[in-house]
């Protein structure tokens, strides 16, 4: 096996697995957006996909979930669906992904390149899917906040909501599916079947076939 697949391989199950986890804390996070007036400098209120949020000086945080999912705003809709999609999305290529790999041989006996190359594939294209939709609603979200931040028709005594913590986590693991995406199919790319020999389990009989001096059948004692 060429040490420079193994190691793309790894990588991209590694990047996949980093990618899973920022998706799920980026949706689970309640700071997508933030807000703070300076009539109440001591609140602060951040938006959610799944509810608003009042933070005290004091750091107590109170959260609200949101009533309906039809009563939300077209872009938090939009953006709840699609991160639980990335989500999906990510699990699947990383359940591919793992069980192609060369280090891994999960059916010794019935596996064979082709299958490792697909599989691993087939991971690397669910990740390429996976960043596509988790990097659409952070940014349309991110695109309408700019574009409502410098409204000119809006009074500049209004407060505007800023970017919050969620947005640049949500970006973070969407490029990391893609990267991971990347790597997993250049893996594939480079991969040969010469270079890929699956280690096979020998069977007892055949061993002792090979070594008949070590079967316990053929050992004589002397007195």
């Amino acid at each position: 096996m060429d040490p420079g697949v193994c190691a793309l391989e790894l990588l991209g199950v590694f990047f996949s697995l980093a990618a899973c986890l920022c998706s799920l804390v980026s949706t689970a996070m309640p700071c997508w957006l933030t807000l703070s007036t300076e009539l109440l400098p001591s609140e602060s209120f951040e938006l959610g996909l799944w509810g608003t949020c009042v933070v005290h000086d004091l750091g107590v945080t109170e959260c609200r979930p949101y009533d309906s999912l039809l009563g939300l705003p077209p872009d938090i809709r939009l953006a709840r669906i699609l991160m639980c999609a990335a989500m999906a999305a990510g699990l699947i290529g990383l359940s591919f992904a793992v069980p192609g790999i060369y280090l891994v041989n999960s059916c010794r006996r019935t596996e064979t390149f082709e299958a490792k190359r697909t599989l691993k594939m087939l991971g690397g294209i669910f990740c390429f899917i996976a960043g596509v939709l988790g990097l659409v609603p952070v940014s349309y979200v991110a695109h309408l906040t700019v574009l409502r931040f410098f409204d000119e028709s809006v009074p500049s005594v209004v407060p505007r909501w800023e970017f919050g913590d969620a947005l640049f986590c949500g970006w973070t693991a969407g490029c990391l599916h893609v990267v991971a995406g990347f790597l997993l199919v250049t893996s594939c790319l480079y991969l040969r079947e010469e270079t890929c020999r699956l280690q096979q389990s020998i069977p007892l009989h055949r061993a002792n076939m090979r070594h008949p001096d070590r079967s316990p059948r053929r050992r004589t004692e002397y007195v």
